[in-house]
């Protein structure tokens, strides 16, 4: 069987992303910066050969992933379980906010406690995995030895990297998640890789 390539790319830069200002599942507009560096994403891809270009449902991700379907000529596929991770109460909050009104709970979500829920409903890390592992299968049974394009968001990412390489879900990061990021995943048939990552070559000249 040959190599299945997913290709998972972050969105492009939100005032919020700026800020530090959780997301979740809030949905943010690119700024003037995320829509250039969605422009150039596109640029970067354009004249591969790709069998689909999927994304989040949510905005800041279909306006990163729109113009990369339009220069591949292909539809765009929204798949609702590319979405971020569910911050709960975190979401609208920025770092400092959350270390001062509410730092029991900022400091399990910064220990990486697997099974914690986060307050207001937020997802657990445990719970993140195993959507975005189910979605990673699905994207690679449904093109098998073919290569597709994925828009999807900082936290999905971190669970990608951690499934593809084994690193522990309470491991701390030591790779980055930068906006408009291209991060290629291979599949055999049997395991995840990570083939590139992280590769932001094509924002030269932008502050990312």
């Amino acid at each position: 069987m040959s190599m299945t390539e997913l290709i998972f790319i972050r969105h492009g830069e939100t005032d919020w992303n700026r800020a530090r200002r959780f997301q979740g599942c809030i949905d943010i507009a690119l700024n003037a910066d995320g829509l250039e560096q969605a422009r150039r994403t596109a640029a970067r891809l354009r004249g591969q050969q790709f069998a689909a270009v999927y994304s989040s449902h949510l905005g800041r991700a279909r306006e990163t992933a729109r113009p990369i379907a339009e220069v591949l000529g292909l539809p765009l596929v929204i798949e609702p379980e590319l979405r971020e991770r569910s911050y709960g109460a975190f979401e609208g909050q920025t770092h400092d906010e959350l270390l001062r009104d509410h730092p029991e709970a900022y400091q399990r979500w910064r220990d990486r406690v697997p099974d914690y829920e986060l307050p207001g409903g937020g997802e657990s890390l445990v719970a993140l995995r195993a959507r975005v592992v189910e979605q990673m299968h699905r994207l690679a049974t449904r093109h098998a030895g073919q290569t597709v394009v994925a828009v999807t968001h900082g936290g999905v990412l971190d669970s990608i990297y951690r499934i593809a390489s084994g690193l522990a879900p309470d491991a701390p990061r030591r790779f980055e998640l930068n906006n408009a990021s291209i991060n290629r995943i291979g599949w055999n048939g049997e395991h995840f890789s990570v083939l590139d990552w992280g590769d932001v070559s094509h924002l030269a000249k932008m502050s990312v």
